[in-house]
């Protein structure tokens, strides 16, 4: 079973820049998708980036794309989101997911990080 716990969130000003981290313990995630996705007060939650741990290939929403980075640390076991140029309509409590491959559910989930960002 995968543990995973978020950090980095925050409260930031419009056009700031955060980092999240995804600290993954109890597996070698060297056979795993790891993702970002966030929940806005009101609204489903969506899917916003991930990471193809073993051969780094990336994914993003066309909402953050260009503006946030995601990538890994294989030491660290960690995955990052660095957002840039943040948007009052990036304000959402960010998860992180993994997910065995080839399966397509993300059975894995963090705690959640809140990020706010005033405008």
């Amino acid at each position: 079973q995968v543990r995973l716990v978020e950090s980095g969130g925050g409260l930031v000003q419009a056009g700031a820049s955060l980092r999240l981290s995804c600290e993954a313990s109890g597996v070698t995630l060297s056979s795993y998708a790891v993702g970002w996705f966030r929940q806005a007060p009101g609204k489903e939650r969506e899917f916003v980036s991930s990471i193809y741990w073993s051969s780094g290939s990336t994914y993003y929403a066309n909402s953050v794309k260009g503006r946030f980075t995601v990538s890994r640390d294989n030491a660290k076991n960690t995955v990052y989101l660095q957002m840039n140029s943040l948007k009052s309509e990036d304000t959402a409590v960010y998860y992180c997911a993994a997910r065995m491959l080839p399966y397509v559910t993300w059975n894995s989930w963090g705690q959640g990080t809140q990020v706010t960002v005033s405008s």
